[in-house]
């Protein structure tokens, strides 16, 4: 892991202090979208722009159910860009560039048309992988994110062996 990412683990463990649901989801997200982006090739800006996303997927959360009294996706990615922006320029060292897109992805990983770019489906990806679990979800629905969702080799060989049926 590089320092920086580490640095920005470290800002959204502060973030979340003492939201342990929180902060073990996006660490999951994280670690399935980091592995899914190296076996998938990812170059490397590519693959700092996706982790930093992953971190920082949910961070409109708190702000959304102050502001709405919800967690709705949609709210998220409302909120979720502009305090992504703030935790970035805290910890530092990313550059505008790399800075908007991972508002982007922030601000748009609960929209699963028109995914344009690894990162972006990568990210999808990685979120259901852990959603599908900690939600409990049925075979179904798992059948269904696969049909609709998935696209790269690795997070279909995830899911696949995830939820298996032994």
């Amino acid at each position: 892991m590089k320092e920086r990412t580490a640095k920005l683990m470290a800002a959204m463990l502060e973030y979340d202090r003492g939201d342990v649901q929180r902060i073990q989801h996006f660490v999951k997200v994280h670690n399935f979208a980091a592995t899914i982006g190296v076996l998938e090739g990812l170059d490397e800006d590519t693959q700092d722009i996706l982790e930093a996303a992953a971190i920082l997927h949910d961070l409109g959360i708190h702000l959304s159910e102050r502001k709405y009294g919800s967690s709705a996706g949609h709210y998220q990615e409302i909120e979720g860009p502009a305090e992504a922006k703030k935790v970035l320029q805290e910890v530092g060292g990313f550059s505008e560039k790399e800075t908007e897109r991972i508002q982007y992805l922030v601000g748009h990983h609960h929209t699963y048309h028109d995914i344009q770019g690894m990162d972006y489906q990568i990210l999808v990806e990685a979120d259901f992988l852990v959603n599908l679990y900690e939600d409990s979800l049925s075979g179904e629905a798992v059948c269904a994110a696969r049909e609709r969702i998935f696209r790269t080799n690795t997070g279909l060989r995830f899911l696949d062996e995830m939820f298996a049926e032994k």
